[in-house]
């Protein structure tokens, strides 16, 4: 049987990248998806994957994506929504309209994708939908107020769609990320991408009857 297609929003080296990398390594047909794609272009071409331009903040370009990607490799059965937008500030200094704008892409774009997917694996029974959340989503940081309301809201989104779409046969899965991921660990206990990314694909093995709704990561020697 082929490895089934596969879609990241939010690409680009880091976590994203490594998932996308392992994921080739499986035979799988990956699309990556980004904001610039004249960016992304040469990253994808490196890993033998295609590239896709998205505006992850806006719900019509996602739909778009879904359907340009289904026409390239096919209906894809493991999507991973990996964009977010942080503003730091004191609540006096906040923008508003900046604010909301993060918010759109960390939580209303995943709401997008999550729909887009579902709506292509419902049909077939099967698929996985995955989320990169942050420390954020469980604890809200000083000066941080708005990033730590995008990623609340996507760990409450990936909790409710692993309860309604679970019985359906697709996996929902929000992966904390609780730390600083290092680009260029030098030991296989550093907090790499790629040692993320191992964590992605041994959640998306997981037996049907014993799934995972919600992963927490960090180094053996992160504190929490």
């Amino acid at each position: 049987m082929a490895s089934p297609p596969a879609l990241i929003i939010g690409a680009g080296p880091g976590i994203s990248g490594a998932f996308a990398q392992a994921l080739r390594a499986a035979g799988h047909p990956v699309a990556l998806a980004a904001r610039d794609i004249d960016r992304l272009r040469p990253f994808a071409d490196s890993l033998g994957a295609q590239a896709f331009q998205v505006d992850a903040a806006s719900p019509a370009s996602i739909a778009q994506l879904f359907e340009s990607v289904e026409r390239e490799i096919g209906a894809p059965e493991i999507v991973l929504y990996n964009p977010s937008a942080r503003i730091r500030g004191d609540l006096l200094s906040l923008d508003i309209a900046a604010a909301s704008a993060a918010i759109q892409v960390t939580a209303v774009g995943a709401l997008a994708t999550a729909q887009q997917a579902a709506r292509r694996m419902l049909p077939q029974g099967r698929g996985s939908i995955f989320f990169t959340g942050a420390t954020a989503g469980i604890k809200g940081f000083a000066r941080s107020s708005v990033f730590a309301m995008g990623k609340f809201a996507l760990r409450g989104l990936a909790q409710s769609l692993a309860r309604e779409l679970g019985p359906a046969g697709i996996h929902v899965v929000h992966f904390v990320i609780d730390g600083s991921v290092v680009n260029d660990g030098s030991s296989d206990g550093d907090f790499t991408p790629q040692a993320i990314a191992s964590s992605y694909i041994a959640a998306l093995h997981q037996p049907r009857g014993a799934w995972s709704w919600e992963i927490e990561l960090r180094s053996h020697v992160e504190p929490f």
